[in-house]
């Protein structure tokens, strides 16, 4: 395999010399890609000296990226440029390779970050290696009490902060990248608009900030506040809005370039019941034009009724991920629960239940069960009628996601799940 360095005249370079001199095969995988993405920059650029080397360190990030130690070695001694720069060309090289096989919207891997003091030896870790993706179409939630990473997680996404380790990606790109933000929408958590503008100045203030040309942002400021119920406010002076229109209209300005990607911290807050109702089905119609939505929220039935996925983070690492269904189907592994109407529902029946293994609680004229499975309630169904009992009602009870969320942030992190809410002492 060639060692000598990549060299180049007068005439330029050839593309064969980059790979060739750099060591690459004619295999498949990494190297494969690193050996295209090469090619590509140096016959791009062949007349020009200065773009000959930014040429040159394009291929020694696509060689670096393939782990070929030799290559890497190779092509560092063509670079002559600023270490930003430098960081710059790597990741625009990732970009190609990435968009070739990338699927998800959002991606984090391995993530881990550490908040260090200067002046002390003490370390805070906000994250410990979580992962997760959210795909085109999906709405994702991330749940997790205050101080679980939900934030930093979100911060790090929009380059707001640096991940210790691990890697964020949006649309494909490194989260450092700050091209990677240009199809992120964001709406954070207790933002607040100047209150001298009006919704339509709010809207194209934003619009141009986002790069949206003057006549696009015409045509899409009526359409977003039609959409949010702002149109009648439109002309008004933000400093009269509501906390709830000052959230709808935040949403409006998140929407304003028709972002492929959204990052949103608690959209409802504040909004009243109808207008909750409208924002889950905007953010529907926003998921089936292939919108990857990540939702961060403590409402936890605005979360049940509109995530498609939810993960959930506890001291910085994930306790749960998975749709709801898994969720509240793997909390109830345990057993089965039912909710009983029977007439007569003597002391003796309830005894007897006891003796046959199940946990009961009796509320307001209802029995309440825990049974191990389908055969077991049949055993009681039949005790009942051997008593002289008749059962009126029998429905099942499934776990709700707040029930689910309390047992997985539970401090001590117990592995053996509790007995459900309902057969816990209840005031009469």
């Amino acid at each position: 395999m060639p060692k000598g360095p990549v060299h180049s005249s007068k005439n330029g370079f050839s593309a064969a010399d980059a790979a060739g001199g750099a060591g690459f095969g004619g295999g498949t995988g990494e190297g494969c890609w690193a050996r295209t993405d090469a090619e590509h920059a140096v016959s791009a650029a062949a007349t020009n000296h200065f773009v000959i080397k930014t040429s040159l360190l394009l291929a020694r990030a696509a060689a670096r990226s393939a782990w070929d130690t030799g290559a890497a070695q190779v092509l560092h001694s063509t670079a002559w440029v600023c270490p930003r720069f430098w960081r710059l060309l790597e990741l625009r090289a990732a970009d190609l390779r990435n968009d070739r096989r990338m699927t998800s919207a959002i991606e984090v891997k391995g993530l881990e970050k550490v908040f260090k003091n200067a002046w002390s030896s003490r370390a805070i870790t906000a994250l410990a290696g979580i992962g997760f993706a959210v795909e085109p179409g999906e709405i994702h939630g991330l749940l997790g009490p205050n101080g679980a990473g939900k934030t930093t997680t979100v911060k790090i996404l929009l380059g707001l902060t640096f991940p210790s380790a691990g890697e964020a990606r949006l649309l494909g790109r490194d989260a450092q990248d700050p091209q990677s933000r240009r199809r992120a929408g964001y709406l954070p958590e207790g933002h607040r608009f100047p209150g001298y503008l009006t919704a339509r100045q709010t809207l194209s203030i934003f619009g141009r900030m986002s790069g949206v040309p003057a006549a696009e942002a015409a045509r899409r400021i009526p359409v977003l506040l039609e959409r949010v119920r702002l149109s009648d406010w439109a002309d008004v002076k933000v400093k009269k809005f509501s906390k709830g229109m000052t959230q709808r209209l935040g949403l409006a300005a998140a929407l304003i370039h028709d972002p492929a990607v959204l990052l949103l911290d608690e959209p409802t807050d504040g909004v009243d019941p109808v207008g909750r109702r409208e924002i889950r089905d905007l953010l529907s119609e926003e998921a089936a034009k292939g919108t990857a939505i990540l939702l961060n929220s403590h409402l936890l039935s605005e979360i049940e009724l509109t995530c498609d996925r939810v993960t959930v983070l506890r001291k910085g690492k994930i306790a749960a991920s998975g749709t709801l269904s898994d969720l509240t189907t793997r909390a109830q592994e345990h057993g089965q629960h039912f909710r009983l109407s029977i007439d007569p529902l003597t002391p003796e029946l309830l005894s007897a239940f006891t003796e046959l293994g199940a946990r009961t609680v009796a509320n307001n004229g209802l029995l309440e069960l825990a049974v191990r499975d389908v055969g077991h309630l049949n055993l009681l169904i039949d005790r009942i009628r051997a008593e002289g009992g008749r059962l009126q009602e029998l429905v099942p009870v499934r776990s709700s996601l707040e029930d689910v969320f309390v047992d997985l942030v539970k401090t001590d992190g117990a592995a053996s799940p509790p007995p459900p809410p309902f057969l816990e002492a209840k005031p009469q």
